[in-house]
């Protein structure tokens, strides 16, 4: 025995030396890459919203058709629907990593009728049969150390790409939620509009069947009548336009349902709710988690840390045992006696010691991936900034025109309400009146659609705000010290 120990000896010490070597060239471990915590939104000047948006937003508009068909978008969406096959495959690759660690347990049974060469290197007749029967019954068991940490790594980074898609999946539910919404209160302006364009082709049909008159009776020129007719022509022109908005609105509907425009259900018109204005005064802090696509970002550059952590630790030795205990014999009538036992121990420890650059190959992708992550991160935080602040402003300039056009419209309200008293009068005839009536019907109009531009960038902004999202913001813990008590929450929190 002790002559074995020291014959070993020699073995022993090339493998350490080896291991050695092995684990000398490894890179080391990188540190957790700095993220910044806020959006860049300083000098934004708008006013302070009352609270971020709530988890069903749209709840707010108190329009129940608007409720159903977020919910129905929702349930059918062919985006909802891919995005979730991504968390469920995610969700699998998880579980795939996470069965690969620690002990593996496989049995084998077999049994095979063979028949020896009569010509080999002992030949059937010195043994005094040529077939024969071989039966073998195991169990075989795997333990891999992994004292390096790569395969819990790569659980981890499996964990943190099921995080992301989840993230990504409230991202695509707030796509869906947004563009319905929007869609639908456009269709709502067009009705209205349509209301409007209604009434002023009744005031100039009444304009021209008067011009038409004035005309034969000699008092005007015939041009009057063509101006008038023309006018009418551009109001029918305007209702076909806006009638064909509506039109394309609701096939828009239909596909973000995922159904064919006749299975739309029936849609009622309904007067446009009122705008907020103004964002969250804590906005660049929380919107960092308040936006699924930046939460799913953030946890990409997890993702990727955790494989330049697998791939770092494919440079170090991998040590495992095996063992296997079964029965195996020629003889089918011996095969379950004592004699026909099985035992085998194997220790076994993996050397990486040359392999023509592959673990640098791999390591340096990883990092590749990592700085990647990193870029597409910081772009999502960026495009954040700017899609609030463009939204932001949009929203403020249209407030402004907004109070503009309103005074316009007071103006010719008084107009109106003065051309009717001196009709009344018998001062002037009706034509000032629907002159003035008319006017102000294009005021209606044009406010009317400040209105839906203000009310389309207060949708744009709620979904620059992230919607109703609210994700725990456990990358951020890793990377921040001191995240805001206000930023922590469930992962990846849904409430839609």
């Amino acid at each position: 025995m002790k002559h074995a120990l020291l014959r070993g000896r020699p073995l022993l010490t090339a493998t350490i030396v080896l291991a050695l070597a092995a684990c000398a060239r490894a890179p080391a471990k990188l540190d957790h890459p700095v993220l910044r915590n806020d959006v860049p939104l300083a000098g934004l000047d708008a006013p302070a919203r009352t609270g971020w948006p709530a988890a069903q937003w749209w709840r707010k508009y108190d329009d129940p058709q608007l409720d159903k068909l977020i919910a129905r978008a929702l349930r059918q969406s062919p985006d909802i629907a891919l995005a979730q096959t991504r968390v469920q495959s995610a969700q699998q690759s998880v579980r795939l990593a996470a069965a690969q660690m620690g002990l593996s347990i496989n049995g084998n049974a077999q049994v095979s009728r063979q028949r020896m060469s009569e010509h080999g290197l002992i030949p059937s007749e010195f043994l005094g049969f040529t077939w024969y029967n071989q039966a073998d019954i195991g169990l075989q068991l795997q333990y891999d150390f992994d004292w390096w940490g790569k395969k819990r790594a790569t659980v981890e980074a499996a964990l943190d790409q099921a995080h992301a898609a989840q993230a990504q999946r409230s991202a695509a539910a707030l796509a869906i939620q947004y563009a319905v919404a929007d869609t639908y209160f456009g269709w709502q302006a067009d009705q209205a509009r349509l209301q409007l364009v209604k009434q002023m082709l009744s005031m100039q049909h009444q304009l021209a069947q008067i011009a038409a008159l004035r005309v034969k009776q000699g008092v005007d020129l015939p041009d009057e009548t063509q101006k008038a007719n023309a006018r009418v022509a551009s109001l029918e022109g305007m209702r076909a336009a806006i009638e064909g908005s509506a039109q394309m609105r609701k096939v828009a509907l239909a596909a973000l349902l995922g159904i064919a425009p006749a299975e739309l259900p029936e849609l009622h018109a309904r007067p446009l709710p009122p705008v907020e204005r103004g964002i969250p005064a804590n906005a660049s802090i929380d919107l960092i988690a308040r936006r699924p696509d930046i939460v799913a970002s953030r946890w990409q550059v997890e993702s990727m840390l955790k494989k330049t952590d697998a791939a770092r630790a494919a440079f170090f030795p991998d040590i495992g045992i095996s063992a296997m205990a079964g029965l195996s014999s020629i003889d089918m009538d011996k095969l379950f006696t004592l004699g026909s036992r099985t035992f085998a121990l194997t220790p076994a420890i993996h050397l990486p010691i040359f392999n023509g650059g592959a673990l640098e190959a791999n390591y340096g992708l990883s990092k590749a991936q990592l700085d990647s992550a990193v870029a597409q991160y910081n772009s999502a935080v960026l495009g954040a900034a700017r899609e609030v602040a463009t939204q932001a402003l949009n929203a403020e300039q249209l407030a402004a025109r907004r109070h503009a056009r309103q005074a316009e419209l007071d103006a010719d309200r008084q107009l109106l309400a003065s051309a009717q008293a001196r009709l009344r009068q018998g001062v002037r005839d009706v034509r000032e009146s629907l002159a003035a009536k008319a006017q102000l019907l294009q005021q209606q109009d044009a406010a009317l659609q400040l209105q839906s531009q203000a009310l389309s960038a207060d949708l744009a902004l709620i979904k620059a705000l992230g919607g109703g999202y609210r994700g725990a913001d456990e990358a951020s813990a890793k990377s921040q010290p001191a995240p805001s008590s206000s930023s922590t929450g469930a992962a990846d929190h849904e409430r839609h």
